[in-house]
């Protein structure tokens, strides 16, 4: 796990405390549930990262396995 600091305000600090504890939890788990709320992507965020990944791919070849298997065929 990576440790990450960030600066927050006082009185944002205080909101969060407070609704930590009316759930019952501490500041830390109230966070990290937050965090992980806010986490998935978005249809759309899904599909962009999709095209992200496909475009870094080597393009599919032409060659089609059936011409193959006729080509190996007509060799015999």
């Amino acid at each position: 796990m990576a440790d990450v600091h960030i600066e927050l305000d006082d009185d944002l600090i205080r909101s969060l405390k407070a609704t930590a504890d009316l759930k019952g939890r501490t500041l830390e788990e109230e966070l990290r549930d937050i965090i992980s709320r806010a986490a998935p992507l978005t249809p759309q965020e899904r599909v962009a990262l999709s095209d992200r990944i496909r475009a870094k791919q080597a393009k599919p070849s032409d060659l089609l396995s059936e011409d193959l298997m006729r080509e190996d065929r007509n060799a015999r």
